[in-house]
């Protein structure tokens, strides 16, 4: 095209620009003219914001059994596995080895089962988890299935948890329920689409991580070496604007935060000085913030028969708790506010420790107003 179009100009659009010695945008098109990232989008509405939570340390794992990326740690699972003989040969068969370590995997269901389970409480919505391997995705699978065998059902038109990967006939026997064709992949992306489907949990290596969009998509549990522009085409999965889906949370068990980083230096225009992806701590900060606030707008009106006392008892307070609000200048439209922004805080904080710290476990925040 450059023979044909001597004086033409080239103009590339990319949301991830790709730094490659094979494949480089901005040797083949030049510098960028015009930056729409996302930090932008979420000023703009157009996204919602990221949040980040590493878990690594709630795993609970010795020191000799966490997973050590090297540095110079290539991205090898970009592409087709290895072959059996040469993967037991390599750093990534190695790191395979210890990241799909069957005590890790355990914990891994556990923490992702329950840490799952309390965000559907606050927040409807759907979790992707991306795995190293299709062994650690149909092990993986396998561990949560124990934990909760009736989200696990056969027909693709049934069951809330699914693997989407590809495969063929020379795989191993177990892994077969979990390879389909095509057709039979869209089926479940159309599942996975419809936020009224129970098909909440997917587990992919590969599959879904660009060019998929699913809005209610609202947890990323990532236990998989990624950089650069895969990372952020992964994280980007949960950032799509749903309904009242205050943001898109992030869950590192591999301790990729370094990684995140220098994707949001290299992929914002802020040089990842922004508030592209926030720590889960900062959305805490804010509920116990609005949870003064909402204290604040009942000081001096005693609901401590709220929290302890009968059903009669609790129902007998809404009136007088009514009529307290209502006393004061604007007090209806105040306390409406206080609790929608600690309710959108609660669902970005939970399941962190400080909303245990409120006594708000498991319920809707702000409930008891």
């Amino acid at each position: 095209m450059r023979d044909a179009l001597p004086n033409a100009s080239f103009i590339g659009f990319t949301g991830t620009p790709i730094e490659k010695a094979d494949a480089n945008t901005r040797a083949v098109f030049g510098d960028c003219i015009s930056i729409y990232d996302i930090q932008r989008a979420v000023e703009d509405a157009a996204t919602v914001p990221i949040y980040y939570e590493s878990r690594l340390a709630k795993l609970a794992l010795d020191q000799s059994e966490r997973p050590w990326i090297d540095p110079d740690f290539e991205e090898a699972t970009e592409g087709e596995e290895l072959e059996r003989k040469e993967r037991l040969k390599s750093k990534w068969a190695q790191l395979e080895a210890i990241v799909g370590a069957e005590k890790r995997l355990r914990l891994i269901a556990q923490d992702i089962v329950e840490h799952f389970e309390r965000r559907l409480e606050a927040l409807e919505g759907k979790a992707m988890v991306v795995c190293m391997s299709r062994r650690i995705c149909v092990e993986l699978y396998n561990e949560i299935v124990r934990l909760r065998p009736q989200w696990h059902d056969e027909a693709d038109d049934r069951g809330q948890i699914k693997i989407v990967m590809t495969g063929s006939a020379s795989d191993p026997l177990e892994w077969q329920p979990h390879i389909r064709n095509k057709q039979r992949r869209e089926f479940l992306a159309q599942r996975f689409r419809d936020p009224s489907d129970p098909f909440k949990l997917v587990i992919v290596r590969d599959m879904w991580l660009t060019g998929f969009d699913c809005p209610s998509l609202h947890t990323l549990y990532l236990d998989k070496p990624m950089r650069a522009h895969g990372l952020m085409q992964a994280i980007a999965r949960v950032n799509r604007v749903f309904r009242d889906k205050p943001g898109g949370l992030v869950v590192d068990y591999l301790g990729l935060a370094h990684k995140l980083k220098a994707a949001l230096a290299t992929y914002t225009e802020s040089g990842g000085t922004g508030k592209t992806a926030i720590d889960q701590s900062e959305a805490v900060a804010v509920m116990e913030d609005k949870y003064e606030v909402c204290c604040a707008l009942f000081h001096d009106f005693d609901w401590t028969a709220w929290k302890s006392g009968s059903p009669e008892e609790r129902l007998a307070l809404l009136p007088a708790a009514q009529e307290h609000i209502l006393a004061q200048e604007n007090g209806k439209d105040r306390l409406l506010q206080a609790v929608s922004e600690l309710s959108r805080a609660f669902a970005l904080a939970v399941p962190h420790e400080g909303v245990r710290r409120l006594h708000l476990g498991a319920t809707r925040a702000g409930a008891w107003l």
